[in-house]
């Protein structure tokens, strides 16, 4: 064989270009920064700090600008650390190629393998392009990253003379191979016929690029509610003008006046504390070997419905085990389940191993060997016999220090049959066998021993006296963690599906040993004859899918998106990344996984943990749940602030606070949002839930009377309060400070009271959250600060507060935590399910 010569391959290099997918282009720092400032929430929080310093408030401004910047480093830092993460798995997985170029075998990278050129496969070989097999001997190939399918596949020279097929992967004697597949056994020669974005895995790279990725919908609602507010804002604005202007007839002051009270009002904390919660929910998850491309995937995923998983390397190891040992008399033996094999399993044990290459690359002789390591020592391999396509069997010839040969073979179980010289009646009671050993999702192999002279080997394996040893079954093993997860899963209302392009009754008893309880079996047969409203239909029951191809996978994500499902895709196949890029949230295996589902996926689980997946949605869920709290905490507070901006315009009374007192309370209530409910554990129904409602609303009506009724209760205690010592006489900056006092503490009780709308007032003290105790501690600090330091006094214009003045605010923080907590009660069992 002689190949392309150097020119040639040149040539076609520079028409046909490198033998490599075109990269969606690594996200520099730069790039990193410029998308995170197109996010509208932090978009407002920088207009917010902007026009603060337009109005003079430095203070303020650098306040936000401050905190916009820690949440920009913050998302930067681990989006970056992704970003180096996924670029080190891409390099672990950039094959070489042997090829013969001039006659001369010369090992290239594989991207500059072009069409026309020969290469060589060779056990352990990935192959670099796809190509028609020209010659091979015992060629065997793991194609599950295209197929989904753990059992490798046996390949054929393609005759010279035959018709040309369309190649596809999948099913043995094809005689094509394809890029990124594995040989695991034999060797051979192959012509290639694509190479890049003409190979099947670049035309499923090139299908992605067609596939938009959805907005996720919390920065959808948060925008729309940060919209409502602005406009409420804007209203509020010409409200306060106008009775400035009309009962003082200053409308300049009122202007300004106005403009002050609206950004007060304005919730510039709601895009601080989305993105602190997000960015804080991908480091915390990262620690668990879970790397996020989009923080918002994590909250997203605490809202899926349906979880689609492949088969293969998700929720099983993507190797094989030997499963079952059956003997000729029908005795049985699983490994695992007891300690050791009786000694009558012994016999079929060393020749199944000796049935094997010595150094196997096959995963199923992989497994025969870990039952009997050691089992070929002190033996000579004579001679083997390949398997071909008219005798799916193959056989090893074993010298040992006698004269006399051992013969081991193994292959298709009728195959054995017939080397064995079974009857009708005996092949059939082995078919009966191997069905029901099919039915348990196995895969099966009948084994053979004989004896011979070693001066006597005969041309075929026809030639030898076989003795039927037994069946062994094989399996891919279910990963430890995944019937535990699956369960969790189930008690919080998120339903698993199986998609696989394996066998149906492989899927169905992986499927039964998760706990999936499949009732039903679909192949990609039954889907091409149903419409999306049947296949959607058909998903919501306890169905798996099998035989499917990577177009139809798509087309069941769209269609359970169709029916309004928040849907979870896992996989770690070139054929599952379509449809991880097309599901609302995307998961690949970092590990196992291939460059191209990684790039499409939005959530990588670098240890391929399926129980990771489940700490995802529980911290999706606690993040939702936090948020809620926030909010509510942020609508709540920002109600007794603007009414006690509006009440000395409404009464006649001095306008109480300026802009440090505003500043002060924003300072508490930025990092109480954005830290305080943030750390905050889950609620202990978290995983025993349903998942929220698509359509619903991150701040239900619920929600929101909720926040209008924390807020009324604190205007009403600390504006009675004002107006109140203002009618007794008391000083203008006492009742400054006694207003601002009982504010700040009525402000720390609505922290408590929204810490839990599910459990008691007890543990929401008791309830550890350090940051909690630090902010606490910070506010004492600095109100007894502000009473006993006379600068501090001047710079709040305080005047001093006696102990009956302190013990009157304490006495209204008191009050709020009470009454709020006992209101809870009625409210709970009225809204019992999308508690704040």
């Amino acid at each position: 064989m002689q190949g392309l010569t150097a020119s040639e391959a040149q040539a076609r290099l520079r028409a046909e270009g490198f033998n490599e997918l075109p990269r969606t282009g690594r996200r520099t720092i730069v790039g990193l920064i410029l998308e995170v400032l197109r996010e509208p929430m932090l978009l407002l929080l920088l207009a917010g700090g902007a026009i603060y310093f337009i109005l003079g408030d430095l203070g303020e401004a650098l306040l936000l600008l401050v905190l916009a910047s820690i949440s920009i480093v913050i998302t930067i830092v681990q989006e970056a650390r992704t970003e180096r993460v996924l670029e080190s798995l891409r390099d672990l997985t950039s094959p070489r190629a042997l090829v013969i170029r001039a006659g001369e075998r010369i090992r290239i990278p594989g991207r500059e393998v072009v069409r026309g050129d020969l290469i060589v496969l060779s056990e352990g070989d990935r192959v670099a392009a796809d190509a028609s097999v020209v010659q091979c001997d015992d060629l065997l190939l793991d194609e599950s990253l295209l197929t989904g399918e753990s059992v490798p596949v046996r390949k054929q020279a393609s005759p010279a003379l035959e018709q040309p097929r369309a190649p596809h992967a999948g099913g043995d004697d094809q005689p094509f191979v394809f890029s990124g597949t594995l040989v695991v056994r034999g060797s051979g020669v192959a012509e290639v016929l694509s190479t890049g974005i003409r190979s099947e895995i670049g035309k499923i790279g090139q299908s992605l690029s067609a596939l938009v990725t959805e907005t996720p919908r919390l920065q959808q609602q948060t925008t729309r509610l940060v919209t409502m507010f602005a406009i409420a804002s804007a209203i509020v604005i010409a409200l306060t003008v106008l009775l400035y202007g009309i009962y003082r007839g200053g409308w300049l002051e009122g202007v300004l006046a106005g403009i002050a009270l609206g950004m007060s009002m304005l919730p510039e904390e709601f895009p601080v504390v989305l993105t602190v919660f997000l960015a804080m929910g991908a480091w915390r998850i990262s620690q668990a070997r879970v790397l996020t491309r989009r923080a918002s995937a994590i909250e997203s995923l605490g809202a899926a419905t349906v979880l689609c998983t492949d088969k293969t390397g998700t929720l099983t190891e993507n190797r094989m085990t030997v499963a079952r040992l059956v003997l000729p008399g029908g005795a049985q033996y699983t490994p695992g389940a007891a300690a050791r094999p009786e000694p009558a399993f012994d016999p079929l044990i060393e020749t199944g191993v000796l049935a094997c290459v010595p150094e196997p690359f096959d995963p199923m002789e992989k497994a025969l060997h870990s039952l009997g390591p050691g089992t070929a020592t002190g033996r000579r391999l004579v001679q083997s016999y390949g398997l071909r396509h008219n005798l799916l069997a193959m056989s090893n010839v074993w010298r040992g220090n006698g004269d006399e040969c051992v013969v081991a073979a193994k292959g298709a179980p009728e195959a054995i049959g017939s080397l064995c010289g079974m009857s009708a009646e005996e092949l059939s009671e082995l078919r009966a066998r191997v069905d029901a050993l099919a039915r348990e999702g196995l895969r099966v192999l009948g084994v053979a021993r004989a004896t011979c002279a070693e001066t006597s080997l005969p041309e075929t394996q026809r030639g030898f006296a076989f003795r039927f040893c037994g069946l062994t079954g094989f399996a891919d093993p279910l990963r430890p963690e995944v019937e535990g997860a699956v369960a969790e899963c189930r008690s919080a209302g998120v339903r698993v599906v199986m998609i696989t392009g394996d066998y149906p009754a492989t899927a169905s008893a992986i499927a039964t040993r998760a706990g999936l309880d499949p009732r039903r079996v679909l192949t990609g047969a039954d889907v091409e004859g149903m419409t999306d409203a049947e296949l959607a239909q058909a998903a919501q029951g306890q169905t798996v899918f099998a035989r499917i191809a990577p177009a139809q996978k798509l087309r069941i994500v769209n269609a359970l998106k169709g029916a309004g499902e928040i849907v979870a895709m896992t996989g770690d196949g070139v054929n599952d990344a379509p449809s991880l890029k097309a599901a609302h949230i995307g998961i690949a295996m970092g590990g196992r996984g291939t460059d191209v589902a990684r790039e499409a996926s939005s959530i990588v689980l670098l240890d391929d943990d399926f129980g990771s997946i489940v700490k995802a949605v529980r911290l999706g869920r606690r993040i939702y749940d936090n948020l809620r709290k926030a909010m509510s905490f942020i609508l709540a507070v920002h109600v007794p602030i603007a009414g006690l901006a509006l009440l000395p315009l409404l009464t006649g009374m001095p306008l109480l606070f300026g802009p440090v007192h505003i500043a002060f309370l924003e300072m508490i209530i930025d990092p109480v949002c954005s830290l305080v409910f943030e750390a905050e554990t889950e609620e202990r129904d978290v995983m025993r839930r349903p998942p929220r409602a698509p359509d619903e609303p991150l701040l239900p009506r619920s929600l929101l009377v909720w926040s209008a009724l924390q807020g009324g209760l604190a205007l009403a205690l600390t504006g009675g309060m004002m107006v109140t010592a203002n009618s007794y006489g008391m000083p203008e900056n006492e009742v400054r400070a006694l207003t601002f006092f009982s504010l700040v503490l009525v402000i720390v009780s609505l922290i408590f009271v929204n810490r839990s709308f599910s459990t008691s007032l007890l543990e929401a003290f008791t309830r550890p959250n350090r940051t909690l105790a630090v902010i606490v501690v910070f506010v004492t600090a600095v109100l007894a600060l502000s009473l006993a330091w006379p600068p501090a006094a001047e710079l709040f214009r305080f005047g001093p507060l006696h102990a009956d003045d302190l013990a009157i605010t304490v006495a209204a923080a008191v009050v709020s935590l009470v009454l709020l907590e006992l209101s809870k009660y009625p409210l709970r069992h009225r809204w019992p399910a999308r508690a704040p």
